[in-house]
């Protein structure tokens, strides 16, 4: 029998790179005010730096997923990571924040690279009964960074400057680039023809209704913004059509949807994304500027979740895969709905701080139980040749679930402060750095938030019921079989 490569040295090679490009959705929001005062700048321009990286990362994940089953994993995966980290160093160079939009925008282009990769990998080097606790080292990452990102950004903008959230990437992807190059094995490729169509369709609905939903708030939900994301809606109608009657090679290939676990992973990741991302607005406002911490000592509130996440995410992987699909996902999905709604209850000007540090620890396990037992069900029954294809299909509903909860608990939290007789001033990533609050208004202030944060909690129901109605994985012998195959073409 040859000797194999050690699929882990591959998995662990790519996760450093992943690590890096999810901590970027996240780090900049804690130095939005410094970005803004260094480059005199105002607000609505400087959110754009991080509304510039979510966009170009999100629109074109569905190529990207094929790029790499078309020409190797391991290929596009380097190609995005050299792309991710030359735009670092442009970002951290910028000299005024124009130009920082657009770095951020090329930076967002070598993540959406990356990202179908890293899980493309995985499904093609772990056998499915194996998958779970890869698959844990992957969910734990992509929780952790998530996590983390206000924490590092916290620490280094107020040590080095803003400029230091960037130039960070820069050893880092030297060091992921070599790890990947040396450990990372190129699997076989497999030919595909490219849908030009389905490509450009894809992206131009993607974009329509991914930035009319970043931008609705800043424009009112004018009649425009509207009209942007109904087009886009119909421009997708039109893909999926397109999709449906394609005879040839499909960019979103229908057939995965048959899948029931598949579709249903999808549901629930997009829950988790728009959760995830919602939740974390009305938090640091309340950390911020009702309870006058900085930046820094605001993300440590929630050091427990990451650290928790962390730890439990690969012994929860592992653990899953001797399980029926819907149990740990469900508990999961279960405790986090439960841990934010005990955020709501407590977010009182005067309540200890204790109960954020316990629950943000519990909510640290269920994130746990979600991320990596999603990401395996999804991928169990993907056919190797579409493996880039699934994870672009489920990273990209990853990320639309994020921007559609951003923008809803903008306009929510606007919402809910006019209601509490605080104005309806517009709420915007960054803005929670701004400053405490007077006195007065705290307790009014502490209700709208704790009344928004209810939007998190009651979107992690949608992730409770998608994934109860996981069914036992299909004993797939061909599949399983060729999964195994390719594996075993992975020699030292």
């Amino acid at each position: 029998m040859p000797t194999q490569r050690n699929p882990w040295l591959a998995l662990v090679a790519l996760v450093v790179g992943f690590f890096m490009i999810l901590l970027d959705m996240t780090i900049v929001a804690v130095a939005n005010p410094a970005i803004m005062e260094d480059l005199q700048s105002d607000i609505s321009k400087v959110i754009w730096v991080t509304s510039a990286y979510l966009l170009t990362y999100a629109v074109p994940l569905l190529v990207t997923g094929r790029l790499g089953d078309r020409f190797g994993p391991k290929n596009i995966y380097l190609v995005g990571l050299a792309v991710f980290t030359a735009a670092s160093l442009w970002c951290g160079l910028s000299g005024n924040v124009e130009t920082l939009i657009a770095a951020r925008a090329v930076q967002g282009l070598g993540a959406a690279l990356m990202t179908p990769q890293t899980m493309a990998v995985i499904t093609r080097t772990f056998p499915p009964d194996k998958r779970g606790a890869a698959m844990g080292l992957w969910g734990g990452v992509a929780g952790l960074a998530t996590l983390v990102g206000p924490i590092l950004g916290g620490v280094l903008v107020d040590g080095l400057g803003w400029e230091w959230i960037f130039f960070v990437n820069i050893p880092v992807g030297i060091i992921a680039f070599a790890l990947a190059m040396w450990l990372v094995p190129s699997l076989p490729t497999h030919e595909h023809k490219f849908d030009i169509p389905g490509i450009v369709l894809s992206g131009i609905g993607l974009f329509l209704v991914v930035f009319g939903i970043q931008e609705g708030n800043s424009y009112d939900w004018s009649a425009g913004i509207w009209l942007m994301i109904a087009a886009g809606v119909v421009v997708l109608g039109l893909f999926v059509w397109n999709q449906r009657r394609n005879t040839g090679e499909p960019l979103l290939p229908l057939g995965l949807f048959a899948d029931r676990n598949f579709s249903l992973s999808n549901i629930a990741i997009a829950a988790m994304g728009a959760a995830i991302t919602s939740l974390m607005v009305p938090i640091y406002f309340y950390l911020q500027a009702v309870r006058e911490m900085s930046p820094t000592k605001s993300a440590l509130v929630l050091a427990p979740m990451a650290i928790v996440t962390g730890i439990f995410a690969p012994f929860v992987g592992r653990f899953a895969d001797r399980l029926h699909p819907r149990l740990v996902p469900t508990v999961g999905f279960t405790l986090f709905a439960a841990v934010v709604f005990c955020f709501a209850g407590v977010m009182s000007p005067d309540s200890s701080i204790v109960w954020f540090l316990i629950a943000a620890a519990i909510g640290g396990f269920a994130n746990a139980c979600i991320w990596a037992p999603l990401a395996a069900t999804a991928t169990h029954n993907l056919p190797v040749q579409l493996a880039g294809a699934g994870a672009g299909i489920y990273n990209t509903t990853r990320q639309i679930g994020s921007v559609l909860g951003s923008a809803a608990i903008s306009a929510l939290v606007a919402s809910r402060m006019s209601a509490n007789g605080l104005g309806g001033g517009k709420i915007a990533e960054g803005g929670a750095g701004q400053g405490a609050i007077p006195d007065f208004v705290k307790d009014a202030f502490s209700s709208a938030l704790a009344e928004a944060t209810v939007l998190p909690a009651s979107i992690l129901v949608i992730g409770v019921i998608a994934s109860a109605l996981f069914v036992r994985h299909s004993a797939s012998g061909g599949r399983a079989a060729s999964d195994k195959a390719e594996a075993d073409t992975v020699a030292a």
